[in-house]
């Protein structure tokens, strides 16, 4: 049932806090704001668009860590300051002519269930509030920040029967 949903993905969103980051917000004294991103993560985001899938990222805040992040990661749509990130999704179906079953998104807090509740493929990390739990589809066993991305295009990348091929290049 899993493998059947995220088999016609071609298009990964994700929030940043909580999804890409553990959610925690570091500031100094001087009000430089730090986040920590996940390396497997980052690897798993490299080669689910190895397996054709574009990624892409819908915030609510912004960040310049977070663009660059994004630039590092090739990923190629980036929505910042998105207060409405149904409006930004409609947007990015628009720009790409993708369906809302083509499209996995995942989120962790609220302010995701409108979109979580349009995709084709709902997903969320370990840590996420119950009521984004209980919306979704695929639950990660990891939290954000520590590998929950990574077990997303996993199993976007296993679905489409690619996961083999794709590790050779590792062999």
């Amino acid at each position: 049932m899993m493998l059947a949903k995220a088999e016609p993905i071609r298009l990964l969103l994700l929030d940043v806090d909580g999804v890409l980051t553990d959610g925690t917000l570091i500031y100094s004294d001087e009000g430089v704001e730090s986040k920590a991103f996940n390396t497997q993560d980052g690897l798993g985001i490299r080669l689910v668009q190895q397996a054709k899938v574009m990624t892409g990222i819908i915030t609510a805040r912004t960040s310049n860590l977070v663009a660059r992040r994004a630039k590092e990661l090739d990923m190629a749509h980036i929505r910042q300051g998105a207060r409405n990130k149904l409006e930004e999704f409609k947007s990015i179906l628009g720009d790409t002519g993708l369906k809302p079953y083509q499209v996995c998104y995942m989120g962790d807090d609220l302010i995701d269930l409108g979109l979580l509740a349009r995709v084709g493929l709902a997903a969320c990390p370990a840590n996420a509030v119950e009521a984004v739990k209980d919306a979704c589809h695929f639950v990660a066993s990891r939290p954000g920040g520590a590998g929950a991305v990574r077990e997303t295009c996993d199993l976007i990348i296993q679905a489409k029967g690619l996961h083999d091929t794709l590790l050779q290049q590792f062999l």
